[in-house]
């Protein structure tokens, strides 16, 4: 049975001094989360990682982003041995936001995901349609696309290494959640491109659901088969809102 996984994508918010507020009080939650069977974990802006990761150490600590050069002229960016030596090994990578607002594409996704893997970092890799692909019905062909660049030439150890987070672009940030019939067909369905791709390691893999999830709706698509968890945006910021998205899984 997978694991269930809340992961919190601050995004470009908390200065250093309230990230540490945050990772603070939410000591207790990882102790509670764990006896749950579940893995919680938050990825902060880059120069608040090392001041959650000390802070509470337990907690799964992530960044926003990643380069997959080593090192060079490339302004703005961060490396994976950057993030490693202050103990951060999981990354998310594709963001509808990463994707929208800075060019990111799935082959670039692709080249990301096999730089994190062969530094043993766990990408979280991000896939989603936006409105217009959704209203004019071409969800599951964009999805797949996404799915099948970034995880172009992964064996299968490698997949079992891999999480996929199902993001409509026209959810995030918006307060307009894909209903849990649609969510759950669409995780299906990358499941279904996960087993053509990589076999039964397919039913290994953990598929997070993205977009507007709320403590009121947290537990309802995590009722879902193919839903193992959520990446959560806004409703991650607070520790009593955090706090109550974990209790909600739980039910």
């Amino acid at each position: 049975m997978r694991k269930k996984l809340l992961v919190g994508n601050w995004k470009m918010n908390k200065t250093m001094a309230e990230a540490k507020s945050f990772a603070l009080a939410a000591l207790p939650l990882v102790d509670f989360a764990q006896a749950k069977n579940i893995d919680i974990g938050v990825c902060p802006p880059y120069l608040a990682l090392e001041t959650v990761k000390k802070a509470n150490p337990k907690l799964i600590i992530g960044s926003q982003n990643v380069d997959y050069h080593t090192h060079g002229a490339f302004t703005g960016e961060i490396a994976i041995n950057m993030l490693q030596e202050i103990g951060i090994d999981w990354a998310l990578v594709g963001h509808s936001e990463r994707r929208s607002y800075y060019g990111e594409t799935s082959p670039s996704c692709n080249l990301k995901i096999k730089a994190l893997l062969e530094a043993n970092m766990t990408p979280l890799y991000c896939v989603g349609e936006t409105l217009r692909e959704f209203e004019g019905g071409l969800t599951k062909q964009v999805v797949e696309q996404q799915v099948r660049e970034g995880l172009q030439d992964l064996t299968r150890a490698d997949a079992k290494k891999i999480v996929l987070a199902y993001e409509p672009v026209w959810s995030i940030g918006t307060g307009k959640n894909a209903s849990q019939a649609i969510a759950e067909e669409v995780c299906h369905f990358i499941r279904t491109v996960l087993y053509d791709l990589f076999g039964e390691v397919s039913e290994e893999i953990r598929i997070l659901y993205g977009g507007s999830v709320k403590p009121e709706n947290v537990q309802t698509y995590l009722s879902s088969p193919n839903i193992d968890g959520a990446l959560v945006g806004g409703a991650s910021l607070q520790v009593d809102s955090f706090k109550a998205l974990i209790e909600n899984i739980v039910g």
